[in-house]
């Protein structure tokens, strides 16, 4: 997720996942394992061939509802 006073600072080393140039690439391992992890701590399902940005997206709102995470 995109920290919202970077808008204010001018900081730009974290970008909206939507606006990565390899987010329409197939999620990495590290991804798909800690995804899978998150997914079963909220005995949620996880959607097979993700892309980068939306399992980076889905990793966000998985820790946001585990408590894991920023």
């Amino acid at each position: 997720m995109t920290d919202p006073s970077n808008a204010t600072t001018g900081d730009n080393r974290v970008k909206d996942p939507e606006d990565w140039t390899t987010g329409d690439e197939p999620a990495t391992g590290a991804q798909e394992s800690y995804l899978h992890t998150l997914a079963t701590e909220a005995n949620e399902d996880v959607p097979d061939n993700l892309t980068k940005a939306e399992a980076s997206q889905r990793i966000d709102d998985l820790q946001e509802k585990t408590g894991r995470g920023r």
